[in-house]
């Protein structure tokens, strides 16, 4: 799905931005979102001559940062880099400060990429069906962790449960990397972990890799098979990363940001970074980015109601 096109150069007039510009991340420091805001975040800067400062904020599965931007001058100056929670937050939380539709624009999708389902070694199981079987015949001892509830990885666990008709514990936390440490610690069954993360501590046989979440392989673990294949017919969740700004951004400035956006995505050391983590560059159209938000805030709604969640 590579796209990164981007629209003529200049649209907002010369002087955007006007000073530095802060891109928030919606979860902690270490994890996939940190990786692909920073990777980016460099270009930019050097492309606008402007820093552009990376700023954690995560915890709730993604929504402190987001109201964070969702209260922030429309002007282009703060930007969001946000993830598929965005997505589920309207179905997992009651009590949300902001409407992702109606306060925040979309300005493009990053990347997509998937998560991988890994256990701690010491788990007796070395595939999908193992593990599927271990999870039925102890019904709720198994675990795993996630980045929060409504992030990619908890999705993933929602989906895989309610296909493969197991039980499995979900423990939020308040991102991947602690989410993943523990799982490496041992304190935890199992986690999907975005693939960006995941590729280190497998290769480092700290974490065992049991299947994929994409339709495909992940050129970066190829050897790992999806779960589909591995025997969860119709099991795919791809996790992603996106841009927005505040409601209220100029349309101009949406469309700036856009166009440096795809153009950094377009770098060979920024694609080489992505590509090599098994993220996937996308950069499209901010019309085409609110198309997919749309069709994937119906898809998890849809997968949560399913599975019974009742919204926090």
């Amino acid at each position: 799905m590579t796209v990164l096109h981007g629209h003529a150069a200049g649209v907002a007039g010369p002087n955007f931005p006007e000073k530095p510009v802060t891109m928030v991340a919606s979860f902690p420091a270490g994890g996939s979102v940190d990786l692909v805001a920073r990777t980016l975040a460099q270009q930019l800067s050097s492309m606008w001559k402007q820093p552009v400062i990376v700023s954690n904020r995560p915890g709730a599965g993604g929504n402190i940062g987001a109201e964070a931007v969702v209260r922030a001058a429309a002007d282009g100056h703060t930007l969001l880099m946000g993830t598929t929670a965005i997505a589920s937050s309207p179905a997992l939380y009651a009590g949300l400060s902001y409407d992702v539709i109606r306060d925040l624009a979309p300005v493009s999708l990053v990347v997509r990429m998937p998560n991988v389902l890994v256990v701690h070694p010491s788990v007796p199981v070395r595939t999908v069906k193992e593990l599927i079987a271990l999870a039925r015949a102890h019904p709720g001892t198994l675990n795993s962790a996630s980045a929060g509830a409504g992030s990619s990885n908890h999705l993933a666990l929602v989906l895989f449960t309610t296909l493969a008709g197991v039980q499995i514990v979900h423990i939020p936390y308040k991102g991947a990397a602690p989410a993943v440490t523990d799982v490496v610690g041992g304190h935890v069954t199992m986690t999907f972990v975005p693939v960006a993360a995941a590729v280190a501590p497998v290769r480092a046989q700290r974490l065992r890799p049991l299947g994929s979440t994409g339709a495909t392989r992940s050129p970066a673990l190829p050897e790992v098979p999806t779960i589909s294949e591995a025997g969860v017919a119709g099991y795919e969740a791809i996790s992603w990363n996106a841009l927005f700004a505040p409601a209220a951004t100029p349309r101009d400035v949406v469309l700036r940001i856009q166009d440096a956006l795809a153009a950094s995505l377009r770098s060979p050391k920024v694609q080489e970074t992505l590509t090599g983590v098994g993220a996937e560059p996308v950069g499209n159209a901010p019309d085409e980015f609110a198309r997919f938000l749309r069709a994937e805030i119906v898809k998890w709604s849809e997968v949560v109601r399913r599975a019974g969640l009742l919204p926090q």
